[in-house]
């Protein structure tokens, strides 16, 4: 007797993909089983990326105008589309520029690469993906060593993460980890420095002692820093703002306080 029929689920790029903006669960970062990426910067940095592996890349004629221009050779073999092929793969608001890019996730590194001398960022359950790509933008810039996110409560290193990024994937590995508060322990034990930021933090931020290594602990808006995770930070420091609006945006908060102590070193 055959065997029954049972049909293929569909790829990214057969079925627009519906609900949440992020993904569908259970994708979180050390979990997808594929990235997929829009718009010039994200997809230039990808492609400039040997370390990952490209699967597919949709272009309209101007986008691919606009990728060989900045790349010359590309390492994939682009498909010609028209915009409304990339646009029912994405979001309505989604501003992919004529390029859509499936490829490979890239490996989450473990907390025993991280040097004995860097810069490390922790996020507490901070779900937002335009903020994660925000601050990845900022660790880039201010030469992080790498983000720590938990495997659940986060989302996914794809989609809307990856465009509010612009390429900041590609320079800054994502540590993916079960229990922040476990990662938080290992790294105190290996001698980093752990400072957590709440708007209601102990100590000024100016008076700290910045010392390396150093991880730098952000709470979720709203909820901040969890119990556990503030118990685990040697200190818990705030950004001192003299307006009448105290609370940053966790995005704009982790950007200054990664400029001030780049300013401290």
């Amino acid at each position: 007797m055959p065997a029954p029929f049972r049909p293929k689920p569909p790829r990214p790029w057969d079925k627009r993909p519906r609900g949440r903006e992020d993904g569908p669960p259970p994708h979180r970062p050390g979990d997808i089983d594929e990235a997929v990426l829009y718009g010039l910067h994200p997809v230039v940095e990808a492609l400039k990326n040997r370390k990952r592996h490209h699967r597919k890349l949709l272009a309209t004629e101007n986008g691919l105008k606009r990728l060989t221009d900045e790349l010359g050779e590309l390492p994939i073999r682009a498909e010609i589309v028209r915009p409304s092929e990339i646009d029912r793969l994405l979001t309505p608001d989604s501003v992919h520029q004529g390029l859509y890019l499936v490829c490979d996730p890239l490996p989450s590194p473990d907390l025993d690469s991280l040097a004995d001398d860097s810069i490390v960022l922790a996020l507490d359950q901070i779900t937002d993906p335009h903020n994660v790509g925000a601050i990845l933008r900022s660790a880039a810039a201010f030469g992080v060593a790498a983000v720590i996110v938990t495997i659940r409560h986060s989302p996914a290193a794809t989609g809307v993460l990856a465009k509010s990024a612009s390429g900041a994937l590609e320079h800054v590995p994502l540590v993916a980890v079960r229990n922040l508060g476990d990662a938080l322990d290992t790294l105190g034990r290996r001698g980093f420095q752990r400072l957590g930021f709440d708007s209601d933090g102990e100590v000024a931020f100016d008076d700290v002692t910045l010392g390396r290594p150093l991880v730098m602990v952000m709470g979720a808006e709203g909820k901040g820093l969890r119990q556990r995770t503030r118990e685990l930070c040697d200190q818990v420091a705030r950004l001192e703002a003299p307006g009448a609006i105290t609370s940053l945006n966790v995005s704009n908060a982790t950007a200054i306080a990664l400029y001030a102590a780049s300013r401290r070193r």
